[in-house]
């Protein structure tokens, strides 16, 4: 450590404003942080602050690190299991899968950054959800992604939907991590804040987890990285407003990423936790240093004391406000035992990786800055982390949801055409097919992709065992905003019934909340709800929380966009046998159909397409039913009764069959008796239902198992060569497609829009 000239904290450094400019000029309300937040900064330290402390608590007091509007909320979701090694709290959350191996995985929203600068918004927020993960000690496998963009024909949207796709191909592709799965939506309340939402999923043996700890005084804290420069500074509190005029002037503060810096960070880091070097690790993500340190050190219940000089530096004359707040990419922060640090940085030489010992662990709880022999920081730790304001805000029940309770939105709908509403609904960019998107991705690189992106969740075999894993990433933003509990509930049911329909049971999830402003009680209202919903499934479905995302203040020019609550799911096939996809295999298959069909168009496709707009209430998600069905599908999967599983959802049956048949490149002949409208039942988004496909010879095991277990089974049809799709309703014809015409205009969904000369062409 450097010689200290002074151990009273230096009040200014250079041209920073003083203390006392600081409470006179109000200048922290410009970091986020309020009159009431000040003074409680004020009674911590005992003294005024000067710039670096007051950045650090503006940074570490900001929604997206101390989840000071959410974290009463969040307490709702059950976030333990008999197999969760590693809930909430740490870089990511780990659920073993037996064999003395465990999955680990996070989600997290890059949205504010992807608004001004698309490509390295997008970019770096996979490179930080990487390092979210191996920081825990895993092998990262796979990527999958949730994104909501606004109206597709403006220039603005497919500019942004164009450059947040190349920034997640660009990270992902040069790591040599698969990008598996994901979702896309398309809808104008997303406009001006697009959603980005990046998952990784990884392996480790149980003997390898990590975790960000700072303990044991006198023991190294080493940086390990890129250098610091002064790009991402104030991210965390960027990400913690809403966007409006003065955001694009924000750009500086989006990071630029590097993917080959990161792969060789990976690898030394991996290699650390095969050496067993490590005491701690920690990301410097959302936050950068400060948040990584005192994390730690709170974690460890321990001081800390860091060098400024010490660290790499990338530019001239940074200042410790700048140091501490920089958001610069590919960096981790190390703790190890003392006399280990030359071990450290041989492997980093290695690599080509800078290493520094920037400081080391203290007794006590105080948190020590010094920069040129100067003390230019001291804080108790606690205050930074655990003793954070939390706020429980007022809840308002939108007027909408009342009149939406009353509002009947299929007796408009019940006439509508259905042989042209299925090739309607196969042309539109939310239905239509993401191959614009994923073949932008390499989903085979590491040659463990089982089933690669378009079906109901992607599968990544686990080399060496005939196990495998199966994701996916779900929400409805419309469902939650017409009804918050119903829409949280479906996220999670949904999730899970794509995982089963894999052939995998679900192990928990992990969740990013995408919400406007937590201070309007409306948006607030809506959150609680959503995690109500979520809770409750979860609980049912024994699919515990153990890791997740807040991102707030997701508005723009006071608009909040609909409230999205997105699911990444995870779930463990015990065989490889047991894969199982969407698509239609076998002429001569029988179709059925698990669960119920209700009037139930409030907030679907179709009542969307036809309107332009949505109303009335979602969907009901009954947990117990849920929870029946999928319950069968995974018993008559694991039986080898079943030759294909579709997940029934948006779009309804009509649009589930015509996928089936596209993906299968097989035709279906079904026919259904019904007393409701046929359009209403073809496309009602009811809950609880699967498409499944199976030999003649098994289809009554499958229906008598349903049976047993109390969930409707109704024999609807069968799969024919034909490559037709023809649907009667009450023994009247309603739908008859050509598989050949709904693939196509399926798959040039998205490029049309993209291109309209390629609309008025097809």
């Amino acid at each position: 450590m450097a010689v200290r000239l002074e151990e009273q904290v230096v009040k200014k450094v250079g041209n920073e404003p003083s203390p006392e400019e600081i409470r006179d000029q109000k200048l922290y309300r410009d970091l986020g942080l309020s009159d009431e937040e000040f003074e409680q900064v004020t009674g911590h330290l005992g003294r005024l602050p000067n710039w670096t402390e007051i950045g650090i608590y503006s940074v570490m007091w900001s929604e997206h690190c101390s989840y000071k509007n959410s974290k009463p909320l969040l307490k709702k979701f059950p976030t333990d299991g008999p197999h969760v090694l590693q809930g909430p709290g740490e870089g990511a959350g780990v659920i073993d899968i037996d064999d003395g191996q465990a999955v680990v995985f996070k989600i997290e929203s890059h949205n504010h950054p992807s608004a001004i600068e698309p490509f390295q918004g997008a970019a770096t927020g996979v490179g930080g959800i990487i390092r979210d993960v191996f920081s825990m000690g895993a092998r990262p496998v796979a990527l999958l992604n949730s994104l909501r963009f606004g109206n597709l024909r403006t220039p603005r949207v497919q500019y942004l939907f164009e450059q947040v796709v190349a920034g997640i191909a660009h990270y992902g592709n040069c790591i040599g991590i698969p990008t598996v799965g994901g979702e896309v939506v398309f809808d104008e309340h997303y406009d001006g804040n697009p959603l980005v939402n990046a998952m990784c999923v990884g392996v480790l043996n149980h003997e390898s987890l990590q975790k960000g700890v700072a303990i044991g005084p006198g023991n190294p804290v080493i940086y390990v990285g890129s250098s610091t420069g002064r790009d991402g500074i104030h991210g965390a509190t960027f990400a913690s407003e809403e966007l409006n005029e003065s955001s694009e002037e924000k750009r500086p503060a989006v990071q630029v990423g590097d993917p080959f810096m990161e792969k060789l960070l990976l690898e030394a880091c991996l290699e650390m936790v095969e050496k067993k070097m490590l005491i701690g690790i920690q990301d410097m993500g959302a936050a950068g240093l400060t948040s990584s340190s005192t994390e730690m050190a709170a974690k460890g219940k321990h001081g800390l004391e860091l060098d400024l000089d010490l660290v790499p530096q990338r530019e001239e004359g940074m200042t410790p406000y700048e140091i501490m707040l920089s958001e610069s990419q590919e960096r981790m922060l190390l703790v190890v035992e003392k006399g280990r640090e030359q071990e450290v940085i041989s492997i980093c030489d290695k690599w080509g990786l800078q290493s520094s010992v920037i400081g080391q662990v203290n007794e006590g709880d105080r948190y020590r800055l010094y920069h040129k022999g100067r003390l230019v920081a001291d804080i108790p730790v606690q205050t930074l982390v655990d003793n954070v304001p939390v706020y429980t805000r007022e809840e308002k029940v939108p007027a909408y949801y009342e009149q939406n309770q009353k509002a009947t939105p299929e007796k408009a709908l019940k006439e509508i055409d259905s042989n042209q509403a299925i090739v309607d609904l196969v042309s539109s960019v939310n239905m239509g097919s993401k191959k614009w998107v994923y073949r932008q991705y390499d989903h085979m690189v590491r040659a463990s992709t089982a089933v690669c992106p378009g079906s109901d969740a992607a599968v990544i075999v686990l080399r060496g065992t005939d196990k495998a894993l199966a994701m996916s990433t779900d929400g409805n933003g419309r469902y939650v905003y017409l009804d918050p509990e119903q829409g949280g509930k479906i996220a999670v049911a949904e999730a899970a019934r794509n995982i089963v329909c894999s052939g995998a049971e679900p192990l928990g999830i992990t969740d990013c909340l995408n919400f406007g402003s937590p201070e309007k009680p409306e948006v607030y209202w809506q959150l609680s709800k959503a995690i109500d919903g979520m809770a409750e499934a979860c609980r049912v479905l024994q699919a515990p929380v153990v890791s997740g995302n807040v991102s707030l203040y997701n508005e723009t020019k006071g608009n909040p966009i609909y409230p999205t609550p997105v699911v990444g799911m995870v779930g463990l096939i015990q065989k490889r046998d047991h894969i199982t996809t969407q698509a239609f295999k076998k002429a001569g298959d029988v179709i059925l159909l698990l669960g119920e069909t209700f009037a139930e168009l409030g907030g679907s496709e179709l009542q969307y397409l036809v309107t332009g707009s949505i109303s009335g209430r979602p969907p009901v998600c009954d947990l117990e039913k849920e929870q029946r069905t999928q319950k069968t599908v995974l018993q008559a999967i694991r039986s080898g009764w079943i030759t294909s599983a579709h997940d029934v959802s948006e779009g309804g049956l009509a649009l589930a069959l015509a996928e089936a048949c596209i993906s299968g490149n097989k035709g279906a002949k079904v026919s259904l008796e019904t007393q409701l409208a046929p359009a209403v039942h073809l496309f009602s988004e009811s809950q609880s239902r699967i498409l499944l496909t199976t030999t003649a010879e098994n289809a009554a095991e499958v229906t008598e198992l349903a049976e047993k277990q109390g969930v409707p089974c109704s024999r609807i049809g069968e799969v024919t060569e034909d490559r037709q799709l023809i649907v009667n309703v009450n023994h009247q014809c309603v739908i008859q497609q050509e598989i050949a015409l709904l693939g196509k205009r399926w798959e040039d969904a998205i490029p049309c829009a993209m291109s309209p000369s390629l609309t008025s062409m097809s």
